[in-house]
């Protein structure tokens, strides 16, 4: 427990930080409807809260991390940062949980549930799911090494799921540059977010299922990719074979797996990208390529522009005001 409160701590100095630096204040972030301060006096404790189980969370599994990080992602993409992949199916909703995204692979889900019970019993009917999402994506960046930045809140939930945006919008790892490109700016993001955002993949793993087509059939005639590295491919292929291992896991970094860093697209610039829509930010374009060059050489650069991509994705078309609800359980809608 002494690491999860060190955690804990570690994030409420970084937030702290954050809120009185005259950098922020000058920060040219928009905010939108979306305000910092929304729970200074309904839920003073909110942030302490989820800081303090994410914490405890990322010290029993320093995977968590990685995947709570992920659910903000696969939240936002999907009728924006609105909750909706929490839901599980019932009635007319069918879970985004479903989706091929998802399936198999979110996790992440007690955690989100032990967050909001503890801020239902010192906050009843105030917080939001989405906000903790959100709140949980900045932390886990802050416990393994990353960017902390002052999170806008006052999001509210969806009352319904959308599985078939989530398998049309997330991007995915076979999609082409253009695809990305094209999903990115659907959102409102831009080729500068695209580049900086997929930097989460600095932590975090993949299943041999998101990859294996690089290792054996690229494009379709039987081959290995060939901007995949022939040595990290021969690593590779021993737990990825041509059939079967599909849920085994690997490293998206494999050399500072757990540590929110610049390795990412160091890797990527050594060809040693594990998918194929990582490697593809050096080969499709010379824009990409240069933003991989910058945060390869500049992690300062780097974590600076996540951070402000970050909060940019946590403000697409969030519920304000009267729309949705503030869910008494995550996984489900209220019934009044």
């Amino acid at each position: 427990m002494k690491g999860a409160m060190a955690a804990a701590a570690l994030v409420s100095l970084a937030v702290a930080a954050i809120f009185f630096s005259p950098a922020a204040a000058a920060s040219p972030v928009q905010w939108g409807k979306l305000d910092p301060h929304f729970y200074d006096h309904s839920c003073p404790q909110a942030q302490q809260i989820v800081a303090s189980i994410v914490g405890k969370a990322h010290y029993q599994d320093p995977r968590m991390a990685a995947s709570l990080l992920r659910l903000h992602f696969h939240d936002c993409f999907v009728k924006g940062c609105d909750a909706s992949l929490l839901l599980d199916s019932s009635g007319s909703i069918v879970s985004e949980k479903r989706s091929n995204p998802n399936k198999d692979s979110a996790r992440g889900f007690e955690v989100i549930d032990e967050i909001k019970a503890a801020l239902e019993a010192a906050c009843p009917g105030t917080v939001s799911c989405a906000d903790i999402l959100a709140l949980a994506a900045r932390d886990s960046t802050v416990m393994t090494g990353g960017p902390g930045w002052i999170v806008p809140l006052g999001r509210r939930d969806a009352r319904g799921a959308s599985v078939q945006g989530s398998n049309n919008d997330i991007p995915a790892p076979n999609n082409t540059l253009p695809t990305i490109i094209t999903k990115f700016k659907l959102q409102g993001l831009d080729v500068v977010d695209l580049v900086a955002l997929l930097g989460s993949h600095t932590i975090g793993d993949s299943r041999c299922t998101s990859f294996r087509q690089r290792l054996y059939n690229q494009t379709g005639n039987g081959l290995p990719d060939f901007t995949l590295d022939a040595s990290y491919a021969a690593s590779l292929r021993p737990r990825c074979p041509r059939s079967g291992g599909d849920q085994n896991l690997f490293f998206l970094d494999p050399v500072t797996p757990f540590k929110f860093d610049n390795h990412y697209y160091k890797n990527i610039l050594a060809h040693r990208g594990l998918l194929a829509s990582d490697e593809v930010l050096l080969t499709g374009s010379t824009a990409t390529a240069g933003l991989v060059k910058l945060y390869a050489a500049d992690q300062g650069v780097f974590f600076q522009h996540f951070a402000q991509s970050m909060v940019k994705m946590g403000n697409i078309s969030p519920l304000t005001g009267a729309e949705g609800e503030i869910r008494k359980h995550c996984r489900r809608v209220n019934h009044n």
